[in-house]
């Protein structure tokens, strides 16, 4: 078997599937005629996906997952397969964040942090790579950030475990190649900041409301998740800005890391007041249905205010 060129009638699972660039993937692998398996922990987030994919003539299955339990992710394999009868692509593409100067977050929120986008990602792909071995083909997409070349101030643990991300997909790569697997790929995904509602969902100690300067469009990112289905990249910058800013770390580590700290440091501090909180990282968010994350029209509001 040779790895799909198509995504008509291949089965993709897409974790963090209810919001953001999950939601976003979804609907658009659906409208090119894939079969899209959905998860995420917000049930009926993800039955009003799978409503909309079939009432549009898609074909889709919604399955509860937290991705930061093995068994879970066990069981949303298991189920894609009853359904579809294998499974294509697995876009791992959950994660949440701790947003903060590293002393001010709770230890159980990085705890959560790193279940999520660390572990989660080991379970997935550990359940994707051996399907994929069974059947002689397969794609993982993972999601990292340019975080994963880059470190950023007041993501800390956020950075690092995105990081991780990249560090697996090479090694598995590797491992494959090595194992004789030539017909499984492992690409990751590096998007600038990007507004979506992952700002929102974060815990977020900065005592501030989260944003980040020059924020990337979903779509763009979309598009890459989607083309990496059948294309994937060991390592795929999204945009200008994260192509820029890789090569730009790799020539110039320590001024780019200087810079990209007080770019950091200056859009959190122009932003509105906030009280700590952890937002969406421990109990879904209901109100966040959506792709676009509207931190783009608060930060213009509230640059408008202070000018």
């Amino acid at each position: 078997m040779q790895p799909i060129t198509n995504v008509k009638d291949a089965t993709i699972v897409i974790t963090g599937a209810s919001s953001g660039f999950g939601r976003g993937v979804a609907l658009k692998l659906a409208e090119l005629g894939a079969h899209v398996v959905l998860a995420a922990r917000r049930t009926a987030a993800l039955e009003e996906l799978q409503h909309t994919i079939e009432t549009n003539g898609g074909s889709a299955l919604a399955v509860t997952t937290d991705v930061s339990d093995a068994e879970a992710v066990q069981r949303l394999a298991d189920a894609a397969i009853e359904r579809f009868g294998s499974i294509d692509v697995w876009i791992n593409n959950t994660g949440i964040g701790a947003l903060g100067l590293f002393w001010d977050i709770p230890l159980k929120d990085y705890d959560r942090v790193i279940d999520v986008n660390l572990k989660g990602v080991v379970y997935g792909a550990h359940v994707a790579i051996r399907h994929f071995q069974q059947q002689g083909q397969g794609t993982l997409v993972n999601v990292g950030s340019i975080d994963s070349e880059v470190p950023l101030a007041y993501q800390t643990v956020y950075a690092s475990t995105k990081s991780a991300v990249l560090s697996i997909s090479r090694s598995l790569n590797a491992e494959l190649r090595l194992a004789g697997y030539d017909k499984i790929k492992v690409g990751t995904i590096m998007p600038w900041a990007v507004d979506t509602p992952w700002w929102t969902h974060a815990a977020n100690y900065t005592g501030h409301a989260p944003r980040m300067a020059a924020m990337d469009d979903p779509q763009i990112v979309i598009d890459a998740i989607v083309d990496a289905c059948t294309n994937p990249k060991e390592e795929q910058p999204v945009g200008w800005k994260a192509r820029s800013s890789n090569v730009s770390h790799r020539i110039f580590a320590n001024f780019s890391e200087f810079m990209t700290a007080k770019v950091a440091q200056k859009s959190v501090q122009k932003a509105m007041h906030a009280e700590p909180n952890c937002g969406a990282i421990y109990e879904p968010m209901e109100t966040t249905i959506c792709i676009d994350g509207g931190i783009r029209q608060r930060m213009k509001e509230e640059d408008d205010a202070s000018s």
